[in-house]
């Protein structure tokens, strides 16, 4: 598999399962989204907002790319989070967090199909909270999603706790499968 290939499957990935991190989380009581459970950010909502403020850092970082990335446009358009922590959406409105992981989802899958080889080996430059980095823009891809992945890990024993099974969750199973039937 080559390297974008791999990348379309992790965005691939990503989406399947905030989708059903989502659709668990949205089954829960009222109350439950915002129950702190002694997770490193406290509650299942506050952790499902970190990755949102991570993947939209992480995206606005990558727009700046040589290639430009066209598709990013969007994610330019909004005010950087303050920090990593910083809610997105007020606690009462799941819905709207949820329809806007949707969409960045989609952004996503529909960005990552239009990264090239070339695109890969490209030194980015980029700011956080420790100052300036120069890294591998491939690198810096897997970074996000195993970001992504870490937090999602989290979630999904924050939903056990809460008494919600959300399935298999391997990326094995979106891997596909080269036997004929």
């Amino acid at each position: 598999m080559s390297r974008c290939a791999h990348i379309c499957l992790m965005a691939d990935y990503n989406q399947w399962m905030n989708a059903k991190v989502y659709a668990a989380a949205a089954s829960l009581a009222p109350g439950e989204l915002q129950r702190e459970r002694g997770a490193f950010f406290g509650s299942l909502l506050a952790t499902l907002n970190h990755v949102m403020v991570g993947d939209t850092l992480w995206l606005q970082r990558y727009a700046k790319h040589p290639a430009g990335f066209p598709l990013l446009d969007p994610i330019r358009a909004i005010t950087p989070p303050a920090s990593l922590t910083q809610p997105l959406f007020a606690a009462e409105d799941f819905a709207a967090m949820h329809a806007h992981r949707l969409w960045l989802d989609q952004l996503i899958i529909d960005w990552a199909a239009s990264i090239t080889e070339n695109d890969l080996d490209h030194l980015l430059d980029y700011r956080n909270s420790k100052g300036p980095n120069r890294r591998e823009f491939f690198s810096l891809l897997m970074h996000f999603f195993n970001h992504q992945t870490h937090h999602r890990g989290q979630a999904s024993t924050l939903l056990s706790q809460a008494g919600v099974d959300i399935g298999d969750t391997d990326l094995l199973f979106r891997i596909p499968n080269h036997i004929a039937d």
